[in-house]
């Protein structure tokens, strides 16, 4: 499936900004079943200084300085990304989590992607034990990793709430399982944090999962919107796995970066030199190229 994906962001400001610096993580990753076709990122003020970085983790970010006086900020990301990833395997397939869990510890490979990173405490996912309780019952003895990191998941799906008014961005983990309830962010912190606390590795992926209209009703600009899920490693290497739907990702799933919590691939980041308050508002579109055409007709007509 080739998809078009449109992420805007505007900022605006109650007094003037005098100087902005911020990081960009927009652009969808290569590899992982997907490649980027084309990518642009557009910008307004223009910034003083733009540089591309790519982290340890392979993370690419626009790095970029705003130093004119501005009430509003703008970044709209357009990428083109082909997907197609192989069928997920059977629920209980796989490698025994207790060899994986002694694989993962005994392995001397320190690449961005190994899995000793995803093993440990991050700054947005502490290892609670009341989560590692709660994870056990999916873990029995010499189940596959992925079936029981499957289950658990499963296990998410049907006893936490989505919620979008329970929790926001900075909301503790304690916090949202002790609620049971949250959004996407919370969901995938909590099943990293329940692997970690077994000794399995477990990353945060953010970025993009298609949505279907309606039935005869038209798809909205702007109606979609960022996602995030789990990527657990199973051996022999990772799989992707989705505790807000309860599902392995597939080929409606599309990533844009991978890091320890969301904190390593939030989307936009920085600091600002101002005082007053400030409004966010964030669009996003993913468009099937059976859509395309439609889309883009509908795009420049509200643009």
């Amino acid at each position: 499936m080739i998809y078009t994906l449109r992420h805007r962001t505007t900022y605006r400001y109650g007094r003037a900004v005098r100087f902005a610096r911020c990081s960009l993580r927009l652009k969808p990753m290569d590899g992982d079943g997907q490649s980027v076709l084309a990518s642009a990122v557009t910008i307004d003020p223009s910034p003083a200084t733009a540089v591309i970085r790519r982290d340890y983790f392979g993370i690419e970010a626009l790095a970029i300085t705003l130093d004119a006086p501005h009430t509003a900020f703008s970044v709209e990301a357009l990428s083109t990304v082909r997907v197609e990833r192989p069928a997920p395997p059977p629920p209980e397939a796989g490698t025994p989590w207790e060899a994986v869990r002694d694989a993962a510890l005994a392995s001397h490979d320190l690449a961005g992607a190994a899995p000793v990173h995803f093993l440990f405490p991050s700054g947005r996912v502490p290892l609670l034990p009341e989560v590692t309780d709660y994870a056990r019952p999916s873990f029995g003895p010499g189940r596959s990793a992925y079936g029981a990191a499957y289950d658990l998941m499963s296990r998410i799906r049907a006893d936490f709430r989505f919620d979008a008014k329970a929790t926001t961005v900075h909301t503790p983990l304690a916090e949202a399982f002790a609620g049971r309830a949250g959004v996407c962010q919370d969901f995938a912190h909590l099943m990293i944090a329940a692997l970690r606390g077994l000794g399995l590795p477990a990353a945060y992926v953010s970025g993009y999962l298609r949505t279907v209209p309606p039935p005869g009703r038209p798809r909205l600009r702007g109606a979609d919107a960022s996602h995030a899920w789990v990527a657990v490693w199973c051996g022999d290497g990772w799989l992707g796995l989705d505790p807000t739907n309860g599902c392995a990702v597939r080929d409606d799933h599309i990533v844009v970066a991978r890091g320890r919590d969301y904190g390593d691939v939030a989307p936009l980041d920085g600091i600002v030199s101002a005082s007053g308050r400030q409004r966010l508002k964030v669009e996003v579109d993913v468009i099937p190229e059976t859509e395309a055409g439609d889309a883009a007709q509908g795009l420049a007509l509200v643009g």
